[in-house]
C-alpha cells in the first residue's frame, strides 16, 4: 500500500503514473509512452495535484527527447537547433492546454521553453541542446519533494508560534484541510498535507480533519488513504459540515493547496475552498495557504484573472467506487463501478474545477522561501516569498 504514495515512478524512460480515477480500491500502474498519452492523463485527471502533473509533462518531454537520441535514424528534427525548437515549441504549447488553472503546468512549459533558448542563443547544435532539455525536465520533478519539505516546515512552525502568541501550548494542533495536497498531488510529501504530516512528524499534531471533496472526492478517497497509510489521526467531514465542525469543535487552523496565487494573494484552489476560507474567517481560524514558488503568477494582479476550469457536467452526476458489500473481479481486485446519483439527462449543471479565495480571507501564505502575512495595510507582499 504504500507505493500508492507515489504519483509518478520513474525509471530511466520508463514513465508511470497511479490512475488515481480508480484509488483507494484499486492501484494500477499506467505506462506513459508518448507526449499525447502525458497530455490525456492530466486532462482526464488520471493524474492531477498542480506540482504533480507540471512533473509528468516535463518527464514527457525529457523521455521524448532522450528516446529520440538513442533512435537509430535520427529524426528529422535534429536536422538543425531551428527544426528542434520548431519541433518542440508545440509540443510544448499542446502539454499547456491539458489543464489551464494550475499554473505549475506553465511554469514548467516556460521553463523548458527557456531552457531551449537559452541553449540556441549558445550556439549549441541539437543533440546538446535535447540534452539540456532532458536534464532540465528531469529537474522539474526532481525539485519538488525538496520543496514541499521546506514550506511545510516553515508552515508548521509559523502555525506553532501563532498558536503560542495567543496563549496555546502549541501542541495537539487540529487542523482541516481540503481536497488532497499529499504525495499524491506532488512529486512526494505534499503542500497542505505535508504541513500535517509534519506536524505529525513533530508531535505537535492533535488531529487531521478533511473534506470529501465532492464531486471527484479527492478527500474521501485519496487524502483519506494517504492519512491511513501514514497512519495519522483523521477524521473525514462532508463538504457541508465544515461550519459544524468549526462550532463544536477546536480547530487550529485550516491549511489549503493552491493551483495559482495571483500578485495580491487572491488564490485558486479546488472548489470548496472558498467555502471554507468564509467559515474560518466567521469563527476567527487561521486560513493558510501552502504551495510552491511556481504557484505564485505576479503577472496576473487579482483572482479575476485566474481562468476557472469547468469540469464536464456528468462528471458532478456520476460517483465511482468499489461495491459494497465488496466482491472481486477476475484480477483479485475489488470490483468497482460508476454510478448516476441524478436523474438522466438533467439540464443545468454548475461544474467548475476551482474558486477563488480573496486574500482578504487568508491569514498567511506559505511557500518554500518562507511565510507571507498582510501588512499593517491589510495586503500581501509576496516578494519574500518567491
Amino acid at each position: 500500500m504504500v507505493d500508492t504514495l507515489t504519483s509518478i515512478r520513474l525509471s530511466d524512460d520508463k514513465i508511470e503514473i497511479v490512475n488515481q480515477l480508480i484509488l483507494p480500491h484499486t492501484t494500477e500502474w499506467l505506462t506513459i509512452d508518448s507526449i499525447e498519452q502525458a497530455h490525456d492523463a492530466i486532462k482526464t485527471m488520471k493524474i492531477r495535484g498542480a506540482p504533480a502533473i507540471a512533473s509528468l509533462a516535463a518527464l514527457s518531454v525529457s523521455q521524448h527527447l532522450s528516446r529520440a537520441l538513442r533512435a537509430h535514424t535520427p529524426p528529422e528534427y535534429f536536422s538543425s537547433p531551428e527544426s528542434l525548437k520548431a519541433h518542440v515549441s508545440p509540443i510544448l504549447d499542446f502539454l499547456f492546454t491539458a489543464r489551464p488553472t494550475a499554473v505549475n503546468l506553465g511554469a514548467a512549459t516556460r521553463r523548458l521553453a527557456r531552457t531551449l533558448q537559452t541553449s540556441l542563443d549558445a550556439g549549441k547544435d541539437p543533440r546538446a541542446i535535447a540534452e539540456d532539455l532532458i536534464q532540465d525536465g528531469r529537474q522539474v520533478a526532481a525539485e519538488d519533494v525538496g520543496r514541499n519539505k521546506a514550506m511545510t516546515k516553515w508552515g508548521g512552525d509559523w502555525l506553532v508560534q501563532e498558536v503560542k502568541a495567543k496563549g496555546g501550548s502549541g501542541e495537539g494542533l487540529n487542523v482541516l484541510t481540503v481536497c488532497n495536497t499529499g504525495s499524491l498531488a506532488t512529486s512526494g510529501y505534499g503542500t497542505a498535507l505535508g504541513l500535517i504530516t509534519y506536524l505529525h512528524e513533530t508531535n505537535k499534531l492533535g488531529r487531521a480533519y478533511y473534506t470529501q471533496t465532492a464531486p471527484y472526492h479527492q478527500g474521501s478517497r485519496l487524502t483519506a488513504l494517504e492519512l491511513k497509510t501514514l497512519q495519522i489521526p483523521s477524521t473525514m467531514i462532508v463538504d457541508t459540515m465544515v461550519g459544524s465542525l468549526f462550532q463544536h469543535y477546536t480547530i487550529h487552523a485550516v491549511a489549503v493547496g493552491a493551483d495559482r496565487i495571483a500578485r495580491n494573494g487572491d488564490t485558486a484552489n479546488k472548489i470548496g475552498t472558498y467555502n471554507a476560507a468564509v467559515l474560518a474567517a466567521r469563527h476567527k481560524i487561521p486560513f493558510i495557504v501552502v504551495a510552491p514558488v511556481t504557484t505564485v503568477d505576479l503577472d496576473v494582479a487579482n483572482g479575476s484573472g485566474i481562468p476557472i476550469e469547468h469540469r464536464p457536467p456528468l462528471e458532478a452526476c456520476v460517483v465511482r467506487g468499489a461495491l459494497y458489500p465488496s466482491s472481486l473481479d477476475a484480477q483479485g481486485n475489488r470490483a468497482q463501478a460508476a454510478v448516476l446519483i441524478t436523474p438522466e439527462g438533467l439540464d443545468g449543471i454548475y461544474n467548475p474545477s476551482f474558486d477563488v479565495t480573496p486574500a482578504e480571507l487568508i491569514t498567511a501564505i506559505v511557500t518554500e522561501k518562507g511565510v507571507a502575512v498582510k501588512g499593517s495595510d491589510g495586503s500581501f507582499d509576496l516578494s519574500s516569498v518567491v
